[in-house]
């Protein structure tokens, strides 16, 4: 068996992109290891046993192109309506809550919003397989 144990994705401002991860979802410094060339930042909390590593390369100024390939990350939340009225009230434009059902069932019930660099996030009310 494996064990998955982060995703990573690539930030051009360390500073804006913890700001938004620790507002948004509670993420917090873990681990960060300072390269020449790029810093790795790892982000959890309690609630997690993955993480999120921020890469951070040295002297990247353009923002990165995120092309068509990129899915999102996603995070559950107790009170879905209370995050998106929280993520508004915080500047962060969530877009609308979507319900979504499969065979008549609800299978899911969601919002997408962008972090600063423009992954997409969904935020996930905890419920049927999305513990």
């Amino acid at each position: 068996m494996a064990k998955l144990v982060h995703t990573m994705i690539r930030v051009t401002d360390e500073a804006r992109s913890l700001k938004f991860y620790t507002q948004a979802f509670g993420l917090q410094v873990a681990d960060r290891l300072d390269f020449e060339g790029f810093t790795l930042v790892y982000l959890s909390n309690d609630e997690n046993t993955i993480e999120l590593e921020l890469t951070v390369n040295k002297g990247q100024i353009e923002p990165y192109e995120l092309g068509n390939g990129y899915g999102h990350i996603a995070f559950v939340v107790e009170d879905l309506d209370a995050e998106h009225a929280r993520f508004e009230a915080a500047g962060f434009s969530p877009r609308k809550v979507v319900d979504f059902n499969h065979d008549g069932e609800p299978l899911a019930r969601f919002f997408f919003v962008q972090d600063p660099e423009g992954y997409e996030i969904e935020v996930m009310q905890r419920l049927g397989r999305y513990q």
